[in-house]
């Protein structure tokens, strides 16, 4: 079973639409989102059983030129 998180990504000024641009063409995510507030994006993406969450996200991710911030929400259980 995978594991569901919500990243909230702030980008560097300017470079929003770039991020969202290469995460969409990393096809890692359920859902990509523009956001209001503090940060620019927000994500839904599910991380394979087998796979370390940090890793995953660092290695797949946080490597993308422009992001400045991540805020990662882990989930337990749907209701």
């Amino acid at each position: 079973m995978s594991t569901c998180v919500f990243i909230q990504i702030r980008c560097k000024p300017g470079l929003t639409y770039k991020v969202a641009e290469e995460i969409a063409l990393r096809e890692i995510h359920s859902e990509l989102y523009s956001t209001s507030g503090e940060y620019d994006l927000m994500l839904k993406l599910y991380i394979p059983e087998a796979e370390d969450v940090g890793h995953f996200i660092n290695e797949h991710l946080l490597v993308i030129p422009g992001i400045e911030r991540s805020l990662t929400t882990m989930t337990f259980k749907a209701f």
